[in-house]
């Protein structure tokens, strides 16, 4: 059973470029972190400085583990410094998948 998380991040506008830079630089670190199974970059829409994050996970742990690690460590404190307001966050649990 994988773990989905999604992040909602809302940018002051004149840094959205700086953190698409952040997130191109970093993203294949991210990826390549044990219990990562996929990373998405969106972007809202309706309002150009929202953008989400879709990840996939092993587990909750393998989550729990990457949000201790001292890549979580550099590249979270440089994001949040880019915020308008505050990151909402959501861990979903896959019930069904209808095709």
């Amino acid at each position: 059973m994988s773990l989905i998380r999604i992040v909602r991040m809302e940018f002051q506008a004149d840094r959205l470029d700086e953190f698409d830079q952040l997130f191109d630089l970093n993203k294949q670190q991210i990826r390549a972190v044990k219990g990562c199974l996929s990373l998405e970059l969106h972007r809202d829409l309706s309002a150009s400085n929202v953008r989400y994050t879709y990840s996939t996970w092993t587990s909750e742990a393998a989550l729990n583990a990457y949000r201790k690690s001292e890549l979580f460590g550099q590249v979270w404190p440089r994001t949040k410094a880019l915020f308008a307001e505050k990151p909402q966050a959501f861990s979903l649990v896959e019930m069904e998948v209808v095709d």
